[in-house]
């Protein structure tokens, strides 16, 4: 074995091919970690001690993943084992089959070690809306990982897992990820199967990886991309090395920065490494332009109209008859409100009874049918610029981690979403890359986003950024 165990998934493999590892022993080092710091951290649900061990000793040392653990957010579905969504409603649900994700990563060699905590059915953007407890932040415990994928970005940070797997609806892979110093991709719409995700909004939903690096995303995204016919919105594409896209420098790239966004009150630290990264990227070959999007800053509102009314939708599933949380009542009426109040927790009716408010007749053409029609124009707005820039650099998040309770507005919570909802808007491709810390040793987040299908490019331009500003390729 390595005297120091490797902390990044390529480090990983090579230790693995070089027969220095083995991924048994890699695994139970994990556990290891994850008795004695995850007690603090509460990145996971649940874990698969003895049925990840026997995949690590079943794993194939010359597989793409090699037996590296990677874990996986609990509202993606793997076979036999609880899919509770954060949700008092699924605590005891057990999945009946496995998402195509999940079955992809077995396949390449993965060993999930377990399930991550998360907002309740992904409706938050710090972890605190998990009916079970919150995830504290591993570089300071006393603030949010992040959400609703922080029990994945957690882990990672935490080193409870090389990789990890999140749903992304408004930035739930990418704004953890900032807040916690690791890298979160959301491809493309339609890139990576969703089959076996716990709906929220299914126009917006994407499964993305989390990371320590912008070469480990690349890796985990050779393994998940791949056209599904269980999906109806799976896109077939032709094959994509996204590991060996990645590129040196920036030459001849256009960088685009936001002018609309610029306007929006951020951190000052974060300002300053968004100066950083400019600078990094004209050092690297690339060339600065400055775009208009002028209707950005409705992509806010409108996704908080869109995306309630889609959950309103997919939620109405979970009534206590076919599986979950049942609540007897006098009538099947009384049944399903008994259930639903019991089962679901505050954020989530809220979004509901948004989502219904939006979707009723009386309210339909003023709200959720000029919603979509905004939605289109940003959309078509940011097709429009990504003609004459290929990437667009933005912080990922306005602040750093903040602490846990101390924000209780619910419409100051959704402005932490502000830079990550344009590309759940328009399908499009956008990562969230560690770019320094505060001067409390929080981390930062820039992002990249770039045309649909570019995703490739945005990785590789990533990666150039991620290790100029000092981070470990």
């Amino acid at each position: 074995m390595p005297s120091e165990l490797p902390r990044t998934l390529s480090q990983y493999r090579l230790a693995v091919h070089a027969h220095e590892l083995s991924a048994e022993e890699y695994l139970e080092e994990t556990f290891r970690l994850i008795e004695r710091g995850d007690p603090q951290v509460r990145a996971f649900l649940h874990l698969r001690l003895d049925a990840a061990r026997s995949d690590a000793r079943a794993a194939d040392p010359t597989s793409p993943l090699a037996g590296a653990p990677i874990a996986v957010k609990d509202n993606i579905m793997m076979a036999g084992e609880r899919c509770t969504c954060g949700s008092r409603i699924l605590e005891h649900y057990v999945a009946p089959y496995s998402a195509t994700v999940v079955q992809s990563l077995l396949a390449a060699g993965a060993v999930v070690p377990g399930k991550t905590n998360l907002d309740e059915f992904a409706m938050g953007s710090s972890t605190e809306n998990s009916a079970f407890f919150p995830t504290h932040n591993p570089a300071d415990l006393s603030r949010v990982p992040g959400g609703s994928s922080g029990g994945s970005t957690a882990a990672v940070a935490a080193g409870f897992a090389l990789g990890a797997i999140g749903s992304d609806t408004g930035g739930s892979v990418r704004q953890p990820a900032a807040f916690c110093g690791v890298v979160g991709f959301k491809p493309t719409y339609g890139l990576v199967s969703r089959y076996g995700l716990v709906a929220f909004g299914s126009s917006l939903d994407c499964i993305g990886p989390i990371a320590r690096n912008v070469r480990d995303a690349a890796i985990m995204m050779n393994v998940m991309a791949a056209h599904d016919p269980k999906d109806a919105t799976s896109v077939k594409r032709p094959h994509v090395d996204f590991e060996a896209a990645l590129q040196p420098t920036l030459a001849g790239k256009r960088v685009g920065i936001i002018r609309e966004l610029q306007e929006f009150d951020v951190q000052p630290e974060i300002a300053a490494a968004m100066e950083t990264a400019r600078k990094a990227a004209v050092k690297s070959g690339a060339s600065i332009v400055e775009v208009s999007v002028p209707h950005i800053l409705s992509a806010l509102p409108v996704y908080y109209i869109i995306a309630p009314a889609e959950c309103s939708a997919n939620l109405g599933r979970f009534d206590g008859v076919r599986y979950g949380l049942h609540e007897d009542g006098r009538d099947m009426t009384e049944t399903y409100s008994r259930t639903r109040n019991t089962g679901f927790g505050t954020e989530v009716k809220r979004r509901i009874l948004i989502g219904a408010f939006v979707l009723s007749a009386g309210y339909y053409d003023a709200y959720y049918k000029k919603a979509t029609s905004v939605r289109q124009l940003i959309t078509d707005e940011l097709d429009a610029v990504l003609q004459s820039a290929d990437v667009l650099l933005t912080p990922t998040t306005p602040t750093t981690a903040f602490r846990i309770g101390a924000v209780t507005d619910p419409l100051e919570m959704y402005k932490t979403d502000v830079f990550t909802i344009p590309a759940d808007l328009a399908g499009a491709p956008s990562i969230s890359f560690p770019a320094g810390k505060d001067a409390a040793g929080l981390p930062i987040g820039l992002q990249l986003m770039g045309p649909r299908w570019s995703d490739a490019d945005v990785l590789s331009c990533a990666n150039v950024l991620f290790t100029a500003l000092g981070g470990e390729s």
